[in-house]
């Protein structure tokens, strides 16, 4: 139990009825997230001031949004990619009342993300000059890639190792069991030689942030969207972005799924030949050979498209990889001490506070079109938080391997509750999850490989 009248399988959804988005009203904002926490039991003391009830005078507060990268590119604007810059000054402010002694706003977004477009100074000035404690924002990643450009090569060794965490789940890791000696796993536009150093057999490496370590609070604000690899985006994944360097971070496995790889359906000499030029190319990023293994790998995929579906790097229902990578990640935020070892006590609480003000449809993660859903949603279990959030979506949780497999028994477990003892308050009424999406719900469109998969079906 996290207050008196909030436990971890309690989630609290507002959603605004009518009228265009919230987003340029952050008073509006700020009510929608107080109503938030109010439902699912944070405030009742202090329904002016909830945050108080969590956080201690003095506290060092995370803030975590959704900052994978500064364009969309499906063309269909930031508000639909990204935690909104204003739900962020909301939650700030909300947050501010409970006078924190010192507030870290982070995250670490793909690698060819220009962050100083993304948060540009003058927002940053204005967020620290309406803070009355520290705070620092920060990205996260240790490697930037050299104006989006893998030809030109990556900046390396960003930000200091030190600021780190080396954890090594080993036989432990949810990775283990599709680990082989062949080093299949892969992430796009990393080298798979460095990936393998630091995933096979018996070794599950991740390399965190100190920042989570280091904070008395955790606020994950992540955007609700779809996601190509994982079904959807939300407070699960969301925490993916604490990790440092990406090539900690398995997204698929090399190959299709009748070969022990999960990229693509089956199997295809052309995605087999496209596949060995990407690792070719991927080894010799800041090089000029690079540039050369790319151009094949396009050639073949341009003729795999007029063959049939050109998909090649797990995203589809089938990605067996990513849910068991963003999985390991939650199990360390929660048990994982500062010094590397992982506890048999959960060490924190990570309280999710969703943006789906403008949620996103479609090839998200990076290419979402805008559906306005109005709602905030509140929880202190991602698990939890994800299952209501795949409902909104009119999805079927049980459908999206990252949702269904949370509230499995594995060690360090992420819950100890079934997804039926799930408590849905909802603008002041208690729901059944079907009552949920029936009446607060959309239709989303799903990501491309997912469609026909996770729908709900009744």
């Amino acid at each position: 139990m996290v207050t008196e009248h909030h436990t971890e399988n309690k989630v609290g959804v507002s959603v605004r009825m009518s009228g265009s988005p919230a987003y340029p009203d952050v008073q509006e904002l700020s009510g929608l997230i107080r109503d938030a926490l109010y439902a699912a039991g944070v405030g009742h003391n202090n329904r002016q001031a909830p945050f108080s009830e969590i956080i201690d005078e003095g506290a060092t507060v995370l803030l975590k949004p959704n900052w994978v990268l500064h364009e969309n590119y499906g063309g269909h604007g930031m508000d639909c990619l990204v935690t909104h810059p204003n739900f962020i000054l909301a939650v700030l402010g909300e947050v501010l009342k409970a006078k924190p002694g010192r507030v870290v706003i982070g995250d670490a977004p793909i690698q060819e993300c220009h962050f100083e477009t993304l948060v540009p100074p003058e927002w940053r000035e204005m967020i620290v000059a309406k803070s009355d404690c520290p705070v620092d924002i920060l990205d996260l990643r240790r490697t930037i890639l050299r104006d989006g450009d893998l030809s030109l090569g990556q900046d390396q060794d960003v930000r200091s190792l030190e600021r780190y965490v080396l954890f090594d789940l080993g036989k432990a890791s949810l990775l283990e069991p599709v680990s082989d000696p062949e080093s299949r796993f892969r992430i796009t536009c990393y080298d798979p030689d460095r990936l393998a150093e630091k995933h096979g057999p018996g070794c599950h490496q991740y390399l965190l942030a100190k920042e989570p370590f280091e904070a008395d609070v955790i606020i994950n604000l992540p955007k609700l969207k779809t996601h190509k690899k994982g079904g959807i985006t939300a407070a699960l994944k969301n925490l993916v972005g604490l990790n440092g360097n990406k090539e900690y971070l398995p997204h698929h496995r090399l190959g299709g799924s009748k070969e022990g790889g999960d990229c693509y359906p089956g199997t295809s000499q052309v995605k087999k030949m496209a596949e060995y030029c990407l690792d070719e190319a991927n080894r010799r990023i800041g090089t000029a050979g690079c540039q050369k293994w790319l151009k094949s790998a396009r050639y073949l995929l341009k003729a795999q498209n007029l063959l049939g579906n050109p998909e090649i790097e797990g995203g589809w229902h089938g990605n067996d990889t990513v849910w068991r990578m963003a999985l390991d990640l939650n199990r360390i935020l929660l048990y994982g001490t500062i010094d590397g070892a992982i506890s048999d006590m959960q060490q924190r609480t990570i309280f999710s506070l969703t943006d789906a003000v403008i949620a996103g449809e479609g090839n998200g993660p990076l290419a979402p079109m805008p559906v306005p859903l109005g709602a905030v949603t509140f929880s202190s279990n991602s698990a939890f938080a994800d299952w209501v959030h795949a409902s909104l979506m009119g999805f079927d949780p049980l459908k999206i391997p990252m949702i269904r497999e949370a509230f499995q028994g594995f060690p360090y477990r992420l819950t100890t509750l079934a997804p039926g003892d799930c408590q849905i308050i909802c603008n002041g009424r208690s729901l059944a999850i079907d009552e949920l999406r029936d009446k607060f719900g959309r239709e989303f469109v799903p990501a491309s490989g997912w469609q026909g998969h996770i729908e709900w079906r009744g």
